[in-house]
């Protein structure tokens, strides 16, 4: 029987209490949470509730802690969990900034202890198939392009909602980087695939449609080592719905993997399929502490580029977002257009700004150092 403690019981968490009560030969002992847990789903019969993750951790010894809390408060949770002996889940985004990413890879090697995150569709046997196929061709460019809606509501669902700091405390928040950071990862998977080797710039456009520090919509087009270029365009103020595709250019045609609900067209096929088959991620944990041989989907190690990613798309140093006129639409904000602009610029790897949208400014460019 393997135990689990889950900091963060509340808000995605009530996902994880879910989900373990699913799994045989898995068993929720204690959960933390620094606001009253809230009663659907029930706790099950015996778990103890904690205000802190030290008293939880120290009390009742988890194999394994799920953390599902802010993501600035990632890393001292982590490291506590780590040294208390645990292994860990760690909800996406793992850390802040390369040195807390490089600091936790420090602390597992001290500990020896396993530390998996949250990107779930890592898991995903469609992804797999995607990732086969790049592998074997050349790969002339690749996009991520997402378009979602949230209302005021998601902005004050939390003190740092929309926020870049909280307390003098750097906070992760935006659209490329938390709602649909799985965009940016998947790319991210599909152009290691492809042999990309390491990106070393970005280019970002940053836009919003309320009174909000950090963006609802953003461009951000990736050059790597190698010289594929990828781009990846998301929006939270949009209209027609797009899921999440990770779509591929290369010599044996276009890929287009619909990420979110795995469905899959390949080269060569006209339309897309459900490819199914996902593999949960607690469940390759815990398959992982009981044989070395059954490697992690999502390590921390396999995540760095990404933190590298957020690092560049947060840095202090870059202006607020840029204001753009939005108009409400059964209660959302929705930018007039942007659906084609977002197709337009993961078609042509050209940032809006380029493209002249009206709204558009020039792009921000960064480094990118692993």
């Amino acid at each position: 029987m393997t135990t689990v403690g889950l900091v963060g019981a509340n808000g995605h968490g009530k996902h994880h209490r879910r989900r373990i009560a699913q799994l045989d030969g898995v068993r929720l002992i204690a959960v933390a949470d620094t606001q009253p847990v809230e009663p659907d789903p029930p706790l099950p019969d015996g778990v103890r509730v904690f205000t802190g993750h030290r008293e939880m951790l120290a009390a009742a010894a988890p194999d394994v802690v799920i953390i599902c809390t802010p993501p600035h408060t990632h890393l001292a949770i982590a490291e506590d969990a780590l040294r208390a002996g645990a292994d860990v889940l760690l909800e996406k985004p793992p850390v802040r900034t390369v040195d807390e990413h490089h600091r936790l890879m420090a602390v597992l090697a001290e500990t020896g202890r396993a530390c998996q995150v949250g990107f779930q569709a890592l898991g995903s046997r469609a992804a797999g198939l995607l990732w086969d196929a790049v592998a074997r061709e050349k790969v002339t460019g690749i996009a991520a392009v997402a378009s979602w809606q949230r209302d005021d509501s998601y902005y004050a669902r939390a003190p740092w909602a929309g926020r870049r700091s909280v307390g003098g405390r750097a906070v992760v928040d935006g659209v490329l980087v938390n709602p649909l950071a799985h965009a940016v990862m998947q790319s991210l998977a599909t152009a290691a695939a492809a042999g990309a080797g390491a990106p070393v710039s970005v280019e970002i456009e940053r836009y919003r449609t309320r009174p909000i520090e950090v963006d609802d919509t953003a461009f951000a087009r990736f050059t790597f080592a190698g010289g594929l270029v990828l781009v990846v365009a998301a929006t939270l103020a949009g209209e027609d719905f797009i899921a999440g595709e990770i779509i591929v250019d290369g010599s044996a045609g276009r890929a287009v993997l619909e990420y979110p609900t795995d469905r899959l067209a390949l080269p060569g096929e006209s339309e897309p399929r459900r490819v199914e088959g996902r593999t949960d991620l607690l469940e390759n944990l815990i398959a992982h502490r009981a044989a070395a041989g059954v490697p992690l989907l999502s390590p921390l190690s396999r995540t760095l580029t990404f933190t590298a990613v957020l690092a560049a798309l947060t840095d202090p140093a870059l202006p607020p977002p840029v204001l753009v006129e939005a108009r409400e639409r059964d209660g959302v904000r929705v930018i007039p257009g942007i659906n084609a602009v977002l197709r337009a610029t993961a078609r042509t790897a050209v940032l809006p700004s380029e493209a002249a949208v009206a709204w558009a400014v020039p792009p921000h460019r960064r480094s990118l150092t692993p």
